[in-house]
């Protein structure tokens, strides 16, 4: 007898538990219309016979795969290298797994990728999405608009009422009715570089992230904002573009070095870009932080507690982001029993900003 076929079917739950197949199918999928002493005979008998329900026949029922995408616009060497993404997921995935929704996750890399995961998400095979890391080119966000798929996203979209984008249109994928969660990356910012000038630092330089990012691009502004108060400290040479990787961090600290050899802080748009930082200040024989004050941003423990020294750095809470994406997205969910009237009245709109906070260790 094949393993399959020892399974016990919902026929044999229906005769344990005294009632007819459709009652089981109810308690099964979380339909109404069953008595509770009923339904308590019902959960016993799956219980005691182990009954599994068959997902496939359950989605022809319920309309729902308890199964959301969790699509990330970089290419697998850059996940599994950041910690950053780890964190989230870890997030997303506590959050899902605590509602009984199982994680897919998509990753892309190239535009043949972008279209396969548009085909994936409109072919019903989850019942929504969470997508994270976009750049402002990237056409995910028109394509999962066109496959319906009720999403939240990971970071302040570049597109919506900001001013920065003027065709906010939903068939473009600028659509401003958007949800989305994100942290306070440019009060954060503000408050790294003001420690920084508040230390008595007179050259304080930037290491960017993508600047084809938001996150990268508000963190900027932050800095910006803090070194147009400062009379004289302004200095366009002090800002450097980055990637937001240990990689980028080393050769835009060489290129300052080269600019501004003066300089006397940094702040780093992430902690990985403070560590690339860090290595070119002790190889070229500058003290952290008598000679140059460090500062990052994310207080990724694996790296902010293991430079040397321990990394100055704006915490932003990443673990709680991705549960709290996963939240609004069940939230939205949850307002319709099949998957059109879910992607009919998606997540309210709206972004949800959590606060930061400046973790002060011994690199500034």
């Amino acid at each position: 007898m094949t393993e399959a076929a020892s399974r016990p079917t919902l026929e044999a739950v229906a005769a344990r538990a005294g009632v007819s197949r459709a009652t089981v199918s109810r308690v099964v999928n979380g339909g109404d219309g069953v008595r509770e002493p009923v339904a308590e005979r019902v959960r016993q008998a799956v219980a005691e016979l182990g009954y599994v329900p068959n997902q496939a026949a359950r989605s022809l029922v319920t309309r729902r795969h308890d199964a959301v995408a969790v699509v990330i616009a970089e290419p697998e060497t850059r996940v599994f290298a950041d910690p950053f993404f780890a964190l989230q997921l870890r997030g997303i995935s506590k959050e899902l797994t605590a509602h009984d929704n199982q994680l897919v996750l998509l990753l892309t890399e190239g535009r043949d990728d972008h279209a396969r995961v548009a085909r994936y998400l409109a072919g019903g095979h989850v019942d929504g999405a969470l997508v994270f890391s976009l750049h402002l080119d990237d056409p995910l966000p028109g394509l999962i608009h066109d496959a319906g798929v009720p999403t939240v996203f990971g970071g302040r979209p570049g597109w919506g009422d900001d001013g920065r984008t003027a065709d906010a249109t939903p068939s473009s994928g600028h659509d401003p009715g958007v949800v989305y969660v994100d942290c306070d990356n440019r009060g954060g910012a503000r408050a790294a570089v003001r420690h920084l000038v508040d230390l008595g630092r007179t050259r304080v330089a930037h290491l960017t992230g993508a600047l084809d990012q938001t996150s990268a691009v508000d963190r900027l502004d932050g800095y910006r904002d803090v070194m147009a108060e400062v009379p004289g400290a302004s200095d366009p040479r002090l800002v450097v573009e980055s990637d937001f990787t240990p990689g980028g961090g080393e050769r835009a600290m060489r290129e300052l070095l080269g600019r501004c050899p003066d300089v006397d802080a940094v702040f780093a748009a992430n902690d990985l870009t403070a560590l690339g930082a860090l290595r070119v200040l002790r190889a070229s024989g500058r003290r952290v932080p008598e000679d140059v004050a460090v500062i990052g941003f994310d207080d990724m423990l694996p790296v902010a507690m293991e430079t040397d020294p321990p990394l100055t750095t704006v915490r932003q809470d990443i673990e709680e982001m991705g549960r709290l994406m996963a939240r609004l997205l069940l939230r939205g969910l949850a307002g319709g029993r099949d998957r059109t009237a879910a992607a009919e009245q998606p997540p309210a709109a709206g972004g949800v900003i959590l606060p930061t906070t400046l973790i002060r260790r011994a690199s500034a």
